[in-house]
């Protein structure tokens, strides 16, 4: 992860600095401490009538050629709810209705170093799924078959999918 060289508000230089208990970038001419947040993003688990799940092979790095649920980052101004149905139209062409939440999770980013993740069951889809945004491909794979699968977070939320489903 590539540190913030300049303030947001003023532009000027920063630097380290023990702030609230903790060496934080520093704003020197706002003294202001300079927050770095995760970064939210969104999975989403989409099941068929055969209960085969739904992933997307990436086109991006990183991971890069992998299988992944279809997901991604938060934009300003969605919910996390309307941040997983968009991707799941950019990314496979179809639409869903949310249904639970799977979990909550942070991971490790080598460009974004913490990503905060909420899963989703996507429930009453419609639509012919095909390559969208950051897609070589898109496929349903059934339980005893599935892909190797890019990210932890994802496994993970397949795993609640299926344990509540009493298959895991």
């Amino acid at each position: 992860m590539r540190l913030k060289k300049f303030c947001h508000e003023c532009g000027g230089p920063l630097g380290d600095r023990e702030a609230e208990g903790r060496v934080r970038r520093f704003c020197a001419a706002c003294e202001e401490p300079v927050y770095e947040n995760p970064v939210p993003a969104t999975a989403v688990v989409v099941a068929d009538s055969a209960r085969r799940i739904l992933f997307v092979k990436r086109s991006v790095p990183p991971k890069a050629g992998w299988w992944c649920l279809p997901g991604g980052f938060m934009e300003l101004g969605e919910s996390p709810e309307e941040c997983a149905l968009r991707e799941l139209r950019e990314e496979t062409g179809i639409r869903g209705r949310i249904g639970d939440l799977l979990g909550v999770t942070s991971s490790h980013s080598e460009q974004y170093h913490t990503v905060l993740m909420m899963g989703y069951l996507v429930e009453d889809y419609e639509g012919e799924p095909r390559p969208g945004d950051d897609a070589l491909d898109v496929a349903f794979f059934s339980q005893d078959a599935l892909p190797e699968i890019a990210f932890e977070s994802h496994r993970r939320f397949v795993r609640v999918y299926l344990a509540a489903r009493g298959n895991g």
